[in-house]
Parts: C-alpha cells; sequence; structure tokens
C-alpha cells in the first residue's frame, strides 16, 4: 500500500497571519511538521501543499517538497485532493501544518488502520482534554459511537454537560486526517455542507453526507498553533524537548571545542597602556577543564581573536588544541575533530554569537550561555543559566561530568 502525507499550508491565516513562518526555536512551524512527519515509518512521499510561494521558498530551504496548489482550495482537504491529481497513492495522510507538536507514532497509527480494515475509509484522530479545554472554540470536539465512528465534530463543548459536577469525558480532534484515494476523489463532489460552514471544519462534509469517519484514540500530544498563545505553549514545550534531547546527547561527548571570548571571558576587553590585549577568565573553569582530561574528555579552542593573554590562558589550563584567529570557524572545525580522533556526533561545541551559528549544525550538541542574544539561543541545542565568564563553561562540565557519571 502506498501512502503519501500531504501537509497543506496556507499564509492568509485570520488570527496568525503567516502562521507556517512563524519562529519556533529557530525553524518556522512547517519544518516542525515536515520534520515529525518525515520520521514516521510508511510514508512513501512527504509534501507541502500551498499557494503561497513564501511558504515554498521556505520548504525548499529545508529541503522539503512542495507542491503549489490553487488560492481557490476552500479546504486542506480540497488541497490535498490536487495533490493526488498528480500523485498517485493508494492512501493520503493529511497532516495540518499547524500541530507541531504531534507525534510521528499517531501517523503511523493512522496510516495502519488502513491496512488492519479494509472498511475504512477515512479516519482521524483524538486525545483526552480537561473540561476547560473542551469549552474553547478553539479545539474541536468529538463524540464517537460504540464502533469508533465519529458521531459528531464541534468548537462547542460536546457532549454538553447539564447537570453540574456530573463527570464525563471530552475528546479533542486532532488534526490529521487519511483516505483512501477514492473517498479523497469523492471528496469534491459531495455537495458543501451547511454544518461545515457553519463549524469551519471539512470533516462534516463526509457525516453529513453518510461516509463513516473512523476516529482513533491516541495519547495528548500539546496543542495547535491557533492563537498567540498556544504559539508561547508551544515553544516553551519545544525548548523543554530540545533541552532534554541535548542532555542525552551530552552523554556520549569526548570534545568540547569553545570559543573565547563570551564564554570563557565575559566579552569585555581591556587595554594595558602599551596596547596590550588583558581578558578576563573565571577561576572555576579552569578546575572544570582539568576534571574534563581526568574523565578523558579533551577540549579545544577554536576563537576569532588572539593575543598573549589567551595563549597563557590556555597553556596554563593545558588546552594545546586550539585554532586562533579564524573568523570562518566552519572552516577549521572539521580539522580539529579529525585530529581529536572524535566523529562529529561526539563533540559539542559552545559560543555565543553570530560566527559560532555558522558550526551549531555541525557538531552533536550546540550550546551557548545565558546571555547570548535571543537569535542564538534559538539556534542552539541547550541553553546554559549562567553567563559568559561567569561560570557558563563550568556550568557545562558540570553537566556532562555528571550524565557521564551516571552513564557508568
Amino acid at each position: 500500500m502506498k501512502a503519501i502525507a500531504v501537509i497543506p499550508a496556507r499564509y492568509a491565516s485570520t488570527r496568525l497571519p503567516g502562521k507556517p513562518l512563524l519562529d519556533i526555536c529557530g525553524k518556522p512551524l512547517i519544518q516542525h511538521v515536515w520534520e515529525t512527519v518525515s520520521r514516521a515509518r510508511g510514508l512513501d512521499e512527504v509534501v507541502v501543499a500551498t499557494d503561497d510561494m513564501r511558504i515554498a521558498h521556505a520548504v525548499q530551504a529545508f529541503g522539503g517538497k512542495v507542491c503549489m496548489t490553487s488560492p481557490d482550495c476552500r479546504s486542506g482537504s480540497d488541497r490535498v485532493r490536487e495533490v493526488a491529481a498528480s500523485l498517485a497513492a493508494d492512501v493520503y495522510v493529511n497532516v495540518q501544518g499547524d500541530e507541531p507538536l504531534l507525534e510521528a507514532s499517531a501517523i503511523e497509527r493512522l496510516r495502519d488502520v488502513f491496512t488492519e480494515d479494509a472498511s475504512v475509509q477515512v479516519a482521524t484522530l483524538c486525545s483526552r482534554i480537561s473540561e476547560e479545554q473542551a469549552r474553547s472554540p478553539h479545539q474541536v470536539k468529538v463524540i464517537r459511537d460504540h464502533a469508533g465512528n465519529a458521531l459528531y465534530f464541534s468548537r462547542a463543548p460536546l457532549p454538553f454537560v447539564r447537570e453540574s459536577g456530573e463527570s464525563t469525558e471530552f475528546l479533542g480532534h486532532v488534526g490529521i486526517y487519511a483516505y483512501r484515494a477514492d473517498a479523497l476523489r469523492g471528496f469534491a463532489s459531495l455537495p458543501f455542507s451547511p454544518l461545515e460552514q457553519a463549524e469551519k471544519l471539512e470533516q462534516l462534509r463526509f457525516l453529513q453526507a453518510g461516509i463513516p469517519v473512523c476516529v482513533l484514540e491516541v495519547p495528548p500530544m500539546g496543542v495547535g498553533v491557533d492563537t498567540p498563545e498556544d504559539l508561547e505553549r508551544v515553544r516553551a514545550v519545544v525548548r523543554k524537548r530540545r533541552r532534554a534531547e541535548a542532555l542525552e546527547k551530552l552523554k556520549y561527548i569526548r570534545l568540547i571545542i569553545t570559543d573565547v571570548d563570551g564564554v570563557l571571558t565575559d566579552g569585555s576587553l581591556y587595554y594595558g597602556p602599551d596596547g596590550e590585549c588583558l581578558k578576563r577568565f573565571h577561576a572555576r573553569d579552569g578546575l572544570g577543564v582539568r576534571l574534563l582530561q581526568q574523565a578523558g574528555i579533551q577540549v579545544a579552542v577554536l576563537s576569532g581573536r588572539d593575543c598573549p593573554a589567551l595563549r597563557r590562558r590556555l597553556a596554563d589550563l593545558g588546552i594545546t588544541k586550539a585554532v586562533l584567529e579564524q573568523v570562518d570557524k566552519r572552516a577549521v572545525l572539521s580539522g580539529i575533530i579529525e585530529r581529536c580522533g572524535v566523529s562529529a556526533e561526539e563533540v559539542a561545541f559552545i559560543g555565543d554569537d553570530i560566527p559560532d551559528m555558522e558550526v551549531f549544525g555541525l557538531c552533536g550538541v550546540s550550546v551557548t550561555v545565558g546571555d547570548a542574544p535571543d537569535y542564538v539561543k534559538t539556534k542552539a541545542d541547550l541553553v546554559l543559566e549562567s553567563f559568559g565568564g561567569q561560570g557558563a563553561f563550568r556550568e557545562l562540565i558540570d553537566l556532562i561530568i555528571d550524565l557521564h557519571r551516571i552513564e557508568k
């Protein structure tokens, strides 16, 4: 069975214009969705369907495939149907472009139901939500029959609890659908549903035409992005996930490469009466370097500046692997890694400014300091609490030492 995932994405959102391109921790929202869908097993292709060249260019920039569709599409399903006209498949999975917290396992569950049950023509997902969430018109609710098919979808509280204090189960709709090819082709020929028009929910066109919609329950995965408040909640979740992933990778680090100004120092430059450059280092970083060396973890320095004060500090710390006065850090990073005899995945790089961002994606873990600019923090895997020159490097060292100790 051939399955293609299509991510409809339009620019003209009423509540959040340009929503697919909104930044979430250094990546546009649409990229987060695309990366999740691409991790799901059982999909032969992943395509973003849009009518906006700004979205198309952004998707192409991160390596995604784009299919341009008509601006007259009335729904995401209509946009998926246009893609199906040029890309043949047995099943099409329609993943809403505003669900960055969607799990790949949920997509797999939806795809698999079509091999498990030949009678299923249209399917979607739901998860349990609180009563407070059920009151929000931004959260679509669903109720099912005993066979697991949808009875109705609504933005209103569903079911309505008449007696106060009476407990009930609320199911929130998850913005992902899948259809067999025939069901998708037939969607356009179905009469436009008054319920669909009232609720602004395309799945109601199937229900009002008498076509069953299978609804599978999956664990809660977090909010979609419909409002500015949703966007901030999603950003917080993504930051937390990235930190957890970075800490897991730190267990396997064998080499730390560090910038100097703004990391080992606070970025200040002092000049003596004869013009000599002086720098202020943090004493606790020195002990940390020795702890790393005792643990068999190497330390190297990659800096755009050079001065006698820096060379003296490196000599005091016993750091022999250093590339100084190097503006283009990308050009020399691989050479440092090779000389140290490790793989890129075993390297943590810590920096604080634009030249450092260029190498963030070339090593296992990218790290920045607590006082780095926001545009640097969004690109780093791990943001430390301490500031540059005020214990940030030691904070990273302590994290690595503790994690290595736990792993052993």
